[in-house]
């Protein structure tokens, strides 16, 4: 009988996707990996979280990103073979060898994710990696069992991937670097589900000129504009939609509500034993494996819509907020410089009955959990390698003036969050129309920014 890393099916299975229009499917241990159900569970929590209150048909979920991410490194994989093989390249080419390693890390690279997971990571002290390894390495885990089949060390060679600690630079890159499997296909995956044309690119190109190198991936010169173009779309993709002002009004909303359950749960747990049985064990801050992989953006809704009926009245409303989408109004400022008014608008917010800590907050965009391109940062993060004509490599930003001018920006704002009804007072049954408190918060907002009352 094959050995099981030599499997293939006997016919070739497809998946029907919307942006890559097919995802081809021929070895047996990937068919199984996404029939595990450790992988399924992906199905069950959004790509992008808290955007879907925004952008409503961004409901696509992290299965099917890790499914396009499989699809792109297997289309990698096939170019290479084809066109820069060892045997045509020698040292430097690519050893097809490693496709299975690379098939497999590209498409458990997000296995470990948590639901809403960037917020869920902050409240609980999760990672998402580190819990992707785990998975990946874990005996219990249908992965496990599955990547064990093929070899005895091959779970802790995926995982090295994952890490980037794996020897070949090339399969590292591929799944993750500044231009690789996993942002190309979330940038058009994003771009697709939000309806935001500018956030795409022309990847059909991008496979044409990308190449192997000894130290990892490289582009082809006669590319560059396409590779350009990649870059101009996750710019914009992350000012447009990614940090998202209102997007980042639920986000805090629902990470003070998790703060406030976390909270009650110290005073009294009796709340939460009967209803929220899932989550005890990250309340009570000790959790397997198995109960993370309980957890999913379903699971939440059910618990969120419990707590709405809570007798706690900020876990009540904060879930009747997050239910119904009404997010925090926000407005940006300038770091220290206006740390007074923020102290000020936080008093007014006090004052007329809101607790400060679960009704106002900061937000900056910098620390959400995306990045631009940073080239002078090369000893943090891969370069993007161009090819000249001579064989030698230079990074894009030296021979791209375009790409020169928006690397190394810090975009991005400082918002202050606080209650709408703080500028729309009538919402409140206690409103007064010469309430002076509601008079005076307004002044300091001016066309969505602090401002000096001053001004």
């Amino acid at each position: 009988m094959m050995p099981y890393k030599q499997q293939t099916l006997p016919i070739e299975k497809v998946f029907r996707d919307p942006v890559h229009n097919y995802i081809h499917v021929q070895h047996q241990v990937i068919l199984d990996l996404i029939n595990s159900k450790e992988v399924q569970r992906l199905r069950r929590i959004k790509q992008l979280g808290t955007s879907s209150f925004t952008f409503h048909g961004a409901e696509h979920s992290r299965f099917s990103h890790s499914l396009g991410v499989y699809e792109i490194t297997r289309r990698i994989c096939d170019l290479f073979e084809r066109n820069y093989s060892l045997e045509k390249m020698g040292s430097g080419g690519w050893d097809d060898q490693e496709r299975l390693v690379a098939l497999c890390a590209a498409l458990l690279h997000d296995v470990g994710h948590g639901p809403y997971s960037h917020t869920f990571e902050h409240i609980f002290h999760t990672n998402h990696e580190a819990i992707t390894v785990e998975i990946i390495t874990s005996p219990e885990t249908e992965v496990y069992q599955i990547l064990n089949r093929v070899e005895a060390d091959f779970p802790e060679k995926v995982a090295s991937v994952i890490t980037k600690t794996y020897p070949n630079p090339q399969v590292v890159q591929m799944i993750s670097s500044q231009i690789d499997a996993d942002r190309m296909d979330y940038l058009l995956r994003d771009a697709y589900y939000t309806g935001t044309e500018y956030g795409t690119f022309d990847l059909t190109r991008i496979l044409r000129v990308i190449r192997p190198y000894a130290g990892g991936i490289a582009f082809a010169m006669n590319g560059m504009h396409a590779v350009e173009d990649y870059i101009v779309s996750r710019y914009q993709m992350y000012v447009q939609v990614y940090f998202h002002p209102v997007s980042r009004g639920m986000e805090v909303v629902l990470e003070h509500l998790l703060n406030r359950a976390h909270e009650l749960y110290q005073e009294d747990s009796e709340i939460f034993d009967l209803h929220s049985q899932l989550l005890l064990p990250f309340l009570k801050e000790s959790f397997t494996l198995e109960e993370y992989l309980k957890l999913d953006d379903g699971v939440l809704g059910t618990y969120f819509i419990q707590w709405a009926e809570e007798n706690d009245p900020i876990l009540s409303d904060l879930a009747k907020r997050f239910l119904n989408r009404k997010p925090l109004k926000s407005a940006t400022f300038s770091g220290a410089t206006d740390q007074p008014i923020v102290a000020k608008l936080q008093q007014l917010v006090e004052k007329v009955g809101y607790n400060p800590i679960y009704y106002t907050a900061i937000n900056s965009s910098y620390d959400l959990p995306y990045d631009f391109y940073r080239p002078e940062q090369g000893s943090h993060r891969t370069q993007i390698e161009i090819v000249r004509k001579d064989g030698t490599l230079i990074e894009l930003s030296q021979v791209s003036q375009l790409v020169s001018a928006l690397a190394g920006q810090q975009q991005g704002d400082e918002r202050f969050y606080f209650p709408k009804e703080m500028l729309d007072p009538a919402q409140e049954d206690h409103y007064d129309l010469f309430d002076e408190t509601y008079q005076e918060f307004s002044k300091y907002i001016r066309n969505g920014a602090l401002v000096s009352p001053e001004f």
